[in-house]
């Protein structure tokens, strides 16, 4: 099943997480939307530098730290995807509870690792 999912926090760096997180969804066949400081392409992905309103995300996968996220609460929730992955490093209660509050299902999980074992 094709879950559109949106990297926050991409990069055109092919060493960063959310990089490789890109070319995975991309090969799992995942309609793929990405978020991040620098404008680029990443597996044919375009990476946008402003919040974009996309419709019908099933899934918002985190890169990036808590103190960085504050500034997209409302628009995770404006989104309102059905689940929200905390990738290792993104880790935040606060926003978990924001996410509990509007009914999003979160995730602390990794994205490489649940794409890789079918578990996505």
């Amino acid at each position: 099943m094709n879950k559109k999912t949106l990297v926050l926090g991409a990069s055109l760096n092919p060493v960063r997480y959310s990089n490789m997180a890109i070319n995975r969804l991309v090969s799992a066949k995942h309609e793929t939307l990405a978020i991040g400081l620098r404008q680029g392409e990443v597996a044919g992905v375009q990476i946008d530098t402003a919040l974009q309103p996309y419709k019908n995300v099933h899934t918002i996968t985190l890169y990036l730290n808590p103190k960085r996220q504050t500034e997209y609460y409302d628009y995770i929730i404006a989104l309102q995807p059905k689940r929200v992955i905390f990738n290792p490093g993104t880790e935040n209660p606060e926003l978990y509870a924001l996410l509990k509050s509007n009914g999003i299902h979160f995730e602390v999980a990794c994205t490489l690792v649940l794409l890789s074992t079918n578990q996505y």
